[in-house]
């Protein structure tokens, strides 16, 4: 169990940290119907989470399985994971806004403000399970959990792990917000600017760091 949580942490971190789904989490809560829609959407990137990563671990569990540790297949698929990573962390890289430039919120978040708790819940979900960051990220974990020989309760439990520590830094402001929404408005605006301005730079080392290491374990599953 320990090595599996081990081998998911960085892959959980990685869908946490990344910048767009905090912005958003931010808008919401700096928007007039903040408490509502900010849970939607807390559910709605909860639910996708945990609905990617047990796609994933189902999948990879009928994969063929070496009596040695992992198959080939699986460590092919690990590899070609990684580069898919890699790929993205060039890309978001290559983003990042020139020096002077300003930085710019996609087009779909000016309309956070008129959103309702449902629309909150459906964004959530779509920027969790349909998200192709997080789908290589989950996958990856899924991969890792389906192909160890653990019993169900030791599965479900790193599931739930996964899904706690990738969705924490939404789950965190929002709870924070609910309890205490005048002395949280300040610190999220300074942060929202910040995650604004950096989102390109965060995502490609982000990236860079966790499809290499994708990459050394398929090689070294080999």
């Amino acid at each position: 169990m320990g090595s599996i949580v081990g081998e998911i942490l960085p892959l959980a971190v990685g869908i946490a940290i990344s910048p767009v789904p905090i912005i958003a989490a931010i808008l919401m809560l700096l928007s007039p119907k903040a408490k509502g829609t900010s849970v939607g959407f807390l559910v709605g990137w909860l639910v996708g989470i945990i609905t990617a990563i047990v796609i994933f671990t189902l999948l990879s569990s009928v994969l063929p399985q070496a009596d040695d540790g992992p198959s080939t297949v699986a460590s092919v698929i690990k590899i070609v994971l990684g580069a898919l990573l890699l790929l993205m962390a060039v890309k978001q890289w290559r983003s990042r806004p020139a020096k002077g430039e300003t930085a710019t919120l996609p087009k779909w978040m000016t309309a956070i403000d008129s959103m309702t708790p449902a629309k909150g819940l459906v964004l959530g979900f779509l920027l969790s399970a349909v998200n192709p960051k997080n789908l290589l990220m989950a996958a990856s974990a899924g991969l890792v959990i389906g192909g160890a020989a653990v019993s169900l309760g030791e599965t479900i439990a790193a599931i739930a792990i996964f899904t706690v520590i990738a969705g924490s830094t939404v789950l965190v402001p929002v709870i924070a917000y609910q309890a205490a929404s005048a002395t949280m408005a300040a610190p999220l605006g300074r942060l929202r600017e910040w995650l604004v301005d950096n989102n390109a730079t965060i995502m490609a080392v982000l990236l860079l760091i966790i499809g290499v290491s994708v990459i050394g374990k398929g090689i070294g599953s080999l």
